[in-house]
């Protein structure tokens, strides 16, 4: 195995090599336009997503590469703790989507608006645009923006105004006030980015900008937290979803309002109450 690192914006992570349909050729491109593909998208074609994609990967996010063949590479992405593999999540990428680890330095930062311009200078031209939760390594500050190293030996800058340091203490507010500058988001099999996200995808990436380590699935989740008694949950925590003598298959963040959550396909990342269904299906909720 080698080690690498993502240098697109967004990789997204699938069964096998052939499980991309034509529409998805956006997001398996050299340079990924995952915004489009996600708009390109309505949710019959959402719905094939499901056994074709598996997670996302962000810029410089590392990566440990099994093999390659005809131009993928199949890897395990270790900032993503899954059941499926001690070293992390397991899945396909396009090879085009993948250089050298960005060289050493200190002070983790993590993007925490929407999306942000990587620039070549300070107030100079953009060199990317990138995610909520991509985590870089910071070099140096100058006038209100960050240096980060980047992959292939490369750097740029960031405004600080979209970055906070991992290393910051957090709270249960912080949590759902990075998870509602998503309200309204389509739901995205798979996503763990700003241009989409599922209900696992949405208490991962929030968790990876806070400095927490999250398992990228609900189950590996509620497995992986401290459980609490449901009586118990506030405003921050997590509750979990379950059919009878079925594995757990949703979560979302207890708010005052009830949750908030990436429901499901065709549906929005909102904050409301439980329906009954959901009520009906409430079997866990776990803390930080």
């Amino acid at each position: 195995m080698k080690l690498a690192a993502t240098k697109v914006p967004v990789s997204t992570v699938w069964t096998s090599p052939d499980a991309p349909r034509d529409i998805d050729a956006p997001a398996t491109a050299a340079q990924p336009d995952v915004a489009a593909w996600a708009k390109s998208m309505d949710t019959e074609t959402r719905l094939g997503l499901h056994g074709r994609t598996l997670t996302q990967l962000l810029f410089a996010e590392p990566v440990l590469v099994r093999s390659e063949r005809d131009g993928w590479s199949e890897i395990v992405a270790p900032w993503q703790p899954s059941s499926q593999d001690e070293l992390g999540y397991p899945g396909w990428v396009p090879s085009s989507h993948l250089g050298e680890l960005p060289e050493s330095a200190t002070d983790p930062v993590a993007i925490d608006v929407p999306s942000a311009s990587l620039l070549a200078e300070p107030d100079g031209p953009e060199m990317a645009e990138l995610s909520f939760a991509t985590v870089l390594a910071s070099i140096e500050h100058a006038d209100g923006y960050t240096r980060v190293a980047t992959p292939d030996g490369g750097s740029g800058w960031l405004a600080d105004a979209a970055l906070r340091a991992v290393v910051e203490p957090s709270a249960a507010d912080d949590r759902l006030r990075l998870g509602e500058l998503f309200l309204g988001l389509e739901y995205l099999w798979g996503g763990t980015c700003a241009y989409g996200l599922d209900c696992s995808g949405l208490i991962h990436t929030v968790g990876r900008v806070l400095g927490l380590r999250t398992p990228r699935d609900a189950h590996d989740q509620a497995a992986a937290l401290a459980n609490i008694p449901l009586d118990e949950a506030r405003p921050g925590d997590l509750y979990f979803f379950a059919q009878d003598g079925k594995p757990i298959h949703h979560v979302g963040f207890v708010s005052a309002e009830g949750m908030l959550h990436a429901s499901e396909t065709g549906k929005r990342l909102e904050n409301g109450p439980l329906t009954d269904e959901r009520r009906a299906t409430l079997v866990a909720a776990a803390r930080f």
